[in-house]
Order: structure tokens, then sequence, then C-alpha cells
């Protein structure tokens, strides 16, 4: 198996022209990356692929010098040259290196090479998740899967950049990561893309001990350790700028079709109900032809398994928060993992988070775990039943599977008919009503359960009021938080909006997509958790109270909750000028407040409501937005994907608008209207 290091290199950067034979220490920045590749273990031979441009003859010329073979071949099919440089040398296995970054470490490298070899991979990096200084890169392939990307790859991104088109197929090829056994090495920046990288780099190399080797990184951090000043010379630029800018610069990729959903599709549902775990993940909730599974998720992006990549909308239905392969919550996790999962008595991480929990939670004086928000919802009603001595319940919202909510919607086989008579539900602002409905029960309701906020915004005096009369009926008022908390604000809506309740059940973004759920409240009805029996095995496992530790403390050191609420704003007056463009502003609306909005959609002469969201949806999925029912921003959303979702909203409406327009747009769907869930009696 003769294995090939291929160095990418040309001259024509924008950022930094001619960077790969700019000196450094006294040697091309090129010849740098040449002596790290020949260094790295299982390495037969090191090549460089440069373009057929004219600009590149200097870098053949270097080569031929310094005695190693160049490949040359398309100037932005570096796909295709990848593979004429492995074909020239007869290569089973590549190692994809770049020429711009000079202090590559060849024993990474050579890690990433054993792992792609000894787990039987199709390709392997260090690169994904982003755990090892940018410089650092470098990615193996087999010359089986370079050479199916080389004749199916359609995308420019994919012909440009050689491996997405593998690494994003994760169905069909094996692919496997080298995370970085120290933590925070992401944020260190030691590639070449601008002058003040070149500054960075001749300060570094020439405090190294020894430059006649290739250097580890152990000693180049060593150096910044000692020199810290050096990491501001250009830790302001974002990582991998250059990729983005030319994706930005490149059409959204084609939409390959679910070809292979439809067949996992066939195979799940002969073993799992609706082939979901949840109704709202599951088929009945996308149009035919929707991606219906996925492989892996990247700051704000997903793949499905046809190699369709999305701005996801949906973010789990609301857990990620921070976004996918978040680095100091997957760090949080490894570091966890080396010491257990479950534990035959609790961790002090459970009073670890607790503590944080009742110092950001305006009602929380006592806190206790469950692995989602129905197990916290649930714990808050039968607290409130055990406190009160009373049995009915009063809802407001959606609150979870469990029989005392679900029997009172659509929803509610195998719900006993005695349980669904105990929950009453109340419309949402209206005061009136839920006065009107306690008298009818004098002293038999136990709690009002609600979401503070959901598509409509309480009225002044609304979110207070109703705590007085609840409490003057001798009821609790219960918040139910699980997707307001941790995204309106860290204390959740009772933070934002000043009115504190008796209990509050928390979830979703308090992991960034780890199972975790907290009931908290007053220590005084917090207090009957030690009679009433709430138990759960998996209540202290480690590894999410290890995430949700890690994703809390994030929030206050960084501006997240400042971002969501921005992000969502400047999605929401985008989609508010294309609707009033397409003409639809009375049809197509998002409600609600910046960081949760909900699209609203209404019936038009031409059109239920639901045909007119089911094609709405299925155009936005083709558009590369995976998109269900709300914007569900998440922190690691940037400036591209709010383009890309802005532009899939505009030819979404301009599809509804034309069919419309039609008066026949439900007659001409090719599929069926997707119907909501369930319906609240």
């Amino acid at each position: 198996m003769k294995t090939v290091a291929i160095i990418q290199a040309r001259l024509s950067s924008t950022r930094l022209p001619g960077k790969v034979l700019l000196p450094l220490a006294g040697r091309p920045v090129l010849e740098w990356v040449a002596r790290a590749g020949q260094a790295i273990p299982g390495i037969d031979a090191v090549v460089i692929a440069t373009s057929d441009q004219p600009d590149d003859d200097a870098v053949a010329a270097w080569a031929d010098g310094y005695g190693i073979a160049c490949h040359r071949g398309p100037l932005d099919d570096v796909l295709t040259r990848f593979a004429l440089a492995a074909q020239a040398e007869n290569a089973d296995i590549l190692l994809r290196l770049t020429g711009d970054c000079p202090l590559l470490d060849p024993q990474v490298c050579g890690q990433v090479l054993a792992l792609l070899k000894r787990q039987g991979l199709d390709y392997a990096s260090n690169a994904a998740p982003q755990t090892w200084p940018d410089g650092l890169d470098c990615e193996a392939f087999t010359r089986a899967a370079l050479d199916t990307a080389r004749t199916e790859a359609i995308a420019p991104a994919e012909r440009e950049h050689v491996t997405p088109f593998i690494r994003d197929r994760r169905d069909r090829f094996r692919v496997g990561g080298l995370p970085s056994p120290l933590p925070g090495l992401h944020t260190e920046r030691w590639t070449l893309d601008e002058s003040r990288d070149l500054e960075f780099l001749h300060h570094v190399t020439a405090l190294l001990p020894d430059t006649s080797r290739p250097p580890s990184h152990l000693e180049i951090l060593a150096v910044l350790d000692a020199h810290p000043a050096l990491r501001s010379l250009n830790a302001r630029i974002v990582r991998n700028e250059g990729a983005a800018k030319s994706l930005r610069e490149t059409p959204p990729p084609p939409f390959f079709g679910t070809k292979a959903s439809a067949t996992w599709l066939e195979r799940a549902e002969k073993v799992i109900p609706l082939a979901s775990q949840t109704f709202s993940k599951s088929r009945i909730q996308y149009p035919e032809g929707s991606p219906l599974f996925l492989t892996h998720g990247q700051g704000g992006r997903v793949w499905d398994v046809d190699g369709n990549r999305y701005v996801d909308m949906v973010c789990g239905l609301l857990p990620v928060v921070l976004g996918y392969q978040d680095p100091d919550v997957d760090q949080a996790i490894r570091d966890q993992l080396a010491n257990g999962i479950s534990f035959s008595l609790p961790t002090t991480l459970e009073t670890e988070l607790a503590e944080r929990l009742t110092r950001l939670i305006p009602c929380a004086e006592k806190v206790r775990y469950g692995k989602n928000g129905t197990d916290a919802t649930s714990a808050a009603i039968r607290l409130a039943r055990a406190f009160t001595g009373r049995d009915r319940i009063a809802t407001c919202g959606y609150h979870g599977w469990q029989d005392w909510y679900i029997g009172a919607t659509s929803r509610h086989k195998g719900i006993p008919t005695a349980v669904r008579d105990l929950t009453h539900t109340v419309p949402y602002n209206d005061l009136a009503a839920v006065d009107k409905l306690f008298s009818a029960h004098p002293g038999q309701f136990a709690a009002l359960i609600m979401e503070p906020m959901n598509a409509v915004d309480p009225a002044p005096g609304y979110l207070q009021g109703l705590k007085d009369l609840v409490h003057a009926h001798g009821a609790l008022l219960v918040f139910d938080e699980v997707i307001t908390g941790f995204r309106y604000a860290l204390g959740g809506a009772q933070s934002l909006f000043g009115v504190t309740p008796d209990l509050a059940s928390f979830g979703k973004a308090m992991g960034n997509g780890m199972p975790i759920s907290a009931i908290v409240g007053r220590a005084e009805v917090m207090r009957e958790m030690e009679d009433v029996f709430i138990s759960g095995t998996f209540g202290g496992e480690a590894l999410s109270l290890a995430a949700a530790i890690a994703t809390i403390d994030k929030m206050e050191r960084e501006p997240v909750i400042e971002k969501l609420w921005n992000l969502g704003a400047t999605l929401a007056d985008g989609v508010a000028a294309l609707t009033v463009r397409h003409g639809l502003a009375e049809v197509i609306s998002l409600v609600g407040r910046a960081p949760w909005k909900i699209i609203a959609v209404k019936d038009h002469p031409a059109a239920r409501k639901e045909a007119i969201k089911t094609l709405f949806a299925r155009e936005m999925l083709h558009s590369g937005v995976l998109f269900l029912a709300s914007h569900n921003v998440c922190y690691a959303h940037d400036s591209d994907d709010v383009a890309t979702v802005l532009g899939a909203w505009d030819r979404a409406l301009a599809k509804v608008a034309a069919e419309l327009a039609t008066g026949q747009l439900e007659a001409r769907l090719p599929y069926p209207v997707v119907m909501p869930v369930f319906q609240v009696r």
C-alpha cells in the first residue's frame, strides 16, 4: 500500500499572493511543509500538486530544485489535480497537506494516517472537530474514495476543496477524526493567509531552538506560552476564512435528492415506529422527498445521508444552542468520559451545576435533574399535587408526552378518561378564563403550568396578574421554560419578564444537545422531593452534567444570548421585507421573540394554510435550509448561514406566490399535505 503526501500549493492567493514561496527563517514556506511531509511516519513519497497556469511555473521550478515530483492540473478543479497526482504516483493512500502550513507537525499527521489505516477508514482528519491549531490540518483518504469523488462530485466547492464529497457522505464513506488531547488549541492560529500571519510566523520561528528540522506542536506552544503577546498579532483573523470566502462566491450546492433517505426509511420502519424516536422528526412532519436522516453536524449546519448540506434552523428541536461540535462542550464531555459516565453515588457535578442554576434562575432554590423536558414538567405537576393536596391541572402551551398533559390533546389514545378529565386548557393572555375555570372547581386546582412566552408576547401585567390570581385560588404557578430557558435569557423568560413562578422546568438548550433537564423552584415545594418518589438511574449521568456546566459557563463568558437575539432579529427583518416583496405579508410571517421565531401561515382563498406551509417547507429544504416550524438560531450560525436562509426564503416565497396565482396550489401539489402532529382540545 503506497502512501503519498500531496502538498496543495499555488501562487495566486488573493490575500497574500505568492505566499507559499515567501521566505521564512531562511527557507521558502513550501520547504517547511515539504520537510514536515517527509518526516511523517508511514509516508512513502511527498509530491506537489499545483496548477497548470503560468503563475505556478515557479512552484514547479522550486519542486524540481528541491528534488520532489510536481504534478500539475486545473487551477480551480483541485479534486482532478489531486486525482491526477495520485494516478501518476500509483498511490493507494493519500495525505492532503496545504502549502500554507509551515508549522505542520509530522507526528500529528502520522497519527491521522495511522487512524485511517488501523480503523480501515475511507477518510480521516484532525480538522473535524476543530480541536487543533489552525495550521496543523491534514487529511488522509483512500485512492478509491478520491477516484469516486472525482467521478461523481458536481458542486464547485467539492471540486475546489478536494475532500467535501468524501467527508460529507458519511453514509457511503467511513469517516474518523483525531481530536487534540490538549484543550483550547482550536483558538491557536499558526497558518499563513495574511501579512499578519507572516509577521507572527517570523517571530515564532526566530524563537525556535532548532529550525533544522520540523518543530512539534509542543515546541510551538512552548514558544507562545513564553511569549503570549505573539498570539495577538493574528488572533482576530477568522479561521478558514479562505475556504469560507470561496464558498460565499460559489452558488449553493445542488440538491442531490433523497435516494439514501428513502432506502433508510424503508429499513428503519421495519424496526422503529415512524422510523423516528420523535414525532416532530418523523416523515409525517416533512413533505415527501425531504431528507429524513442526518449523518453529522458542524457549527450551524448538518448533512443528510445523501450528502446534502443544510443550514439547520431546527437545531435538534432547539437543544443545539451553541452549535454542533462546540469545542468547549465537546472537550468537557471528553474530559468527563475519561472519569466515567454513570456512578453508584452522586458526583460533585450535580452540586456544581445546581449552584449555577440557583444563582441564575430567579425561582430556583433547589434543583433536581431529568433527561428531557417531559421529565421536568411531569415532576413539577407531581410536586404541585403533593404540595397542595389537589388533583386538577390547568395548562397553557405544550408540555410533553406524559398522560397528565397529552390527554388534553387529540393524541390522547391510551390515556384513561379519569386522567384526561383532570387536565384543563386555558388560552394565553386571558386572566378571566383562568379565573372562571378555577372558580368552577374551587379548591381543586394544584397548579397552572404554562409556557411564559410562545408566539405572542404577554400582555402588560398578564404574567404577574396570573401569578396573583393562581395564588389567590391556592394553586401554584409553574413556568415551562424547556424552550425559553437559556435562550431568551440565562435565567429564562422569568428573568426577562421579571415574574418569578413557584416551580419551573428547564431543558433543551441547557446541555447543547446532551440529554438533560431540570426541575427547579421554591425550597418549601422542592422539599416534597424527599417524600414524593421522583427517581431515575440517569438523573445524575455525568456526561450531560459536564456538558451543561460547560454550556452555561460559555453563555456567561461569551455573548451567546446577545447573538441569538441579534441573529433572530436580522432574519426576522429580512423575512418581513421578502414577504412584502412577494405580496405574501398577510399569508406568511414570523411571530414571537427573536431567539425563537415561529412561522405563522394563514389560509388563502386559493389554498389551506397546511398546503401552503407544505410547499414552502419543501422549497426551503431544496434550497439548503433544514426547516420545520420555526427559526431556531444558534450561536454558531454566521453571516453566510443568514444569507443562505434568506436566499431560501426568497426562492420559496416566489414559488408559493406563483402557485397561489394559479388558484390551484393544493391541487397541483405532487405530494400529500403535511398536517400538525396534534391539536389541543
